[in-house]
């Protein structure tokens, strides 16, 4: 096992890496950037090193400063958390090139399934179902054409390096494909640096079905289930819940094709399978080759800490369980909390906080960085908490979601806490019909709500 990990992360990835860390007995080192020097991580670990000024590409994106501290402190692995370098494929590579751990994937799993072409390639090889569309990268527009005729409309032109809901354009029809395509290869070669594109049927009511997946180096592979991820804004979660309401045997081959698609490519580490879902037919979509931000929901149904776990199969250890072992219990949902207006276009929020108070109760679970007196930054993202239930049934985990709303107060800050508490009460959402369209269309709706 490691004697020390940095984490290169910062926020309630950061402090949720550090717990699990502490209980395994691991020093940690915290990294921070100048704004940051006063965050939970850099008082909770138990070293820190600025690495660089706010902007995250002169810190948290800085490769060099990152390995230095590791490298100064005698860290013997880098825990990447989620996004900033998790999916840096380069900065895997750098730390095993350096003789650090890197609590991931390797760098040749990053680079083949960063790229969604690539990956979609990947997937129609090992047998696993994805969208109709192209195999693979469009070489040109009169093959987007020929492949646009032979799958129909309508289509997204999506870029292969994308990530975030950028470099994705709906054409409806042949009148609005050029343009689409032209905008698509546009926007992904200024947001990556990439030009190259794929193409897929748009799905007009799917839901979005992830499952979370663990490999160790020795060839096993297990799922952990599911969660639905559909409650999105502009392709943005905004809550999750574990397990989805899917029936047993579409459950039982998704899960399958998840652990078929780690063994094909593999995958080392935590991972998660992303598919569509759309009258009972399952589609892949993407896989992410880091924790999610909503791998909680998980770990309240499984009893597994994903974290722990990723730290042990990094350091060489096999997974202590088989899938037979893995038991889902209750029903867990989780809302993220952004410092955020919903009410001025979801505008930002980084102010102080002035005043705290975290929900309490039996299986009702924070992660969070703030304290009072925390100056929110406005150099990053704008997730400040993640709160997390589990009940017996998903009718409770949703009683038990509204009684942690309501009972969370961050004095000083807008957040969009009413907001969730409004779409868990849509009738819609109570009794599971809604797709990855829902708060898109009901979005007037639900911004119906009185300010407290």
């Amino acid at each position: 096992m490691f004697q020390k990990i940095l984490i290169a992360n910062r926020g309630e990835i950061a402090v949720r890496i550090i717990r699990a860390c502490k209980e395994l007995n691991i020093e940690t080192v915290a990294v921070y950037s100048d704004v940051d020097k006063d965050s939970l991580h850099v008082q909770l670990a138990d070293e820190a090193v600025c690495i660089g000024s706010r902007q995250s590409r002169d810190s948290y994106l800085h490769m060099e400063n990152i390995i230095t501290a590791a490298i100064q402190k005698r860290a013997e692995a880098i825990h990447p958390g989620f996004g900033f370098l998790s999916e840096n494929a380069a900065f895997a590579e750098l730390c095993q090139s350096c003789n650090i751990a890197f609590i991931g994937p390797s760098s040749k799993v990053i680079e083949q399934m960063g790229n969604k072409a690539n990956a979609r390639a990947l997937m129609i090889e090992a047998g696993v179902p994805v969208v109709p569309g192209s195999e693979g990268k469009v070489h040109s527009y009169e093959e987007a054409v020929r492949i646009a005729g032979d799958v129909g409309f309508p289509l997204l032109i999506k870029a292969s390096a994308g990530g975030g809901g950028r470099g994705i354009k709906l054409a409806k029809s042949m009148d609005e494909f050029e343009r689409a395509y032209n905008m698509a290869r546009s926007e992904a070669r200024v947001a990556f640096n990439d030009e190259a594109i794929y193409i897929e049927r748009f799905l007009e009511h799917p839901k979005h079905i992830e499952f979370q997946i663990l490999a160790d180096k020795y060839g096993h592979v297990v799922h952990l289930g599911e969660r639905d991820c559909s409650l999105q804004r502009r392709n943005q979660k905004v809550i999750e819940e574990a397990p989805s309401m899917l029936d047993d045997s579409l459950r039982k081959n998704m899960g399958e094709c998840a652990v078929k698609a780690a063994q094909h490519v593999g995958y080392e580490n935590a991972g998660t399978i992303e598919f569509l879902v759309e009258d009972g037919v399952f589609y892949f979509i993407e896989m992410n080759t880091r924790i999610q931000v909503e791998h909680p929901v998980t770990e309240m149904v499984t009893g597994i800490d994903l974290i722990q776990e990723q730290i042990k199969v990094a350091s060489g250890e096999e997974l202590s369980f088989t899938q037979d072992d893995v038991v889902i219990d209750g029903h867990a949902i989780e809302c993220r909390i952004n410092a955020e207006d919903p009410k001025q276009g979801f505008a930002p929020s980084p102010t102080k906080v002035s005043g705290l108070h975290v929900p309490g109760g039996f299986n009702v679970r924070m992660d969070s960085f703030l304290y009072t007196g925390y100056q929110i930054s406005p150099y990053y993202d704008s997730m400040i908490a993640k709160l997390i239930v589990k009940a017996s049934t998903r009718e409770q985990a949703i009683k038990k979601m509204h009684s942690a709303l309501s009972e969370l107060i961050i004095q000083g800050v807008k957040t969009n806490q009413s907001f969730c508490e409004m779409i868990l009460r849509h009738p819609m959402v109570q009794e599971y019909r809604f797709d990855t369209k829902f708060l898109e269309a009901k979005m007037n709706v639900l911004l119906e709500y009185d300010d407290e």
